[in-house]
C-alpha cells in the first residue's frame, strides 16, 4: 500500500506544477489553441495530425520545464 502512496504523491506534485508549465509555455499553448480553433470553425477542416507542429513544440516546452522542476525538487 505504501508504494501506491509514493506514486500518488509524485503524481500529485507533478500535477500541482502544471499551471506553472502553462504560464512558461504560454506561447505554445496559444499557438496550439489558435490552430485548433481555426480548424474547428465552420468551413475549417479538423482532422488528425493537423496541428502536429504546434503540439510537438508545446510538448517539448512542457518536457523541458518539467525536467527543470523535477531537478529543483530533489
Amino acid at each position: 500500500m505504501s508504494g501506491n502512496r509514493v506514486v500518488w504523491g509524485h503524481v500529485q506534485s507533478v500535477l500541482c506544477t502544471f499551471p506553472e508549465h502553462l504560464v512558461v509555455c504560454g506561447a505554445g499553448t496559444m499557438a496550439k489553441g489558435r490552430c485548433m480553433q481555426v480548424s474547428g470553425t465552420p468551413g475549417g477542416r479538423l482532422r488528425k495530425d493537423l496541428c502536429t507542429q504546434e503540439f510537438k513544440a508545446l510538448r517539448s516546452c512542457f518536457v523541458s520545464v518539467a525536467k527543470k522542476t523535477l531537478k529543483g525538487s530533489r
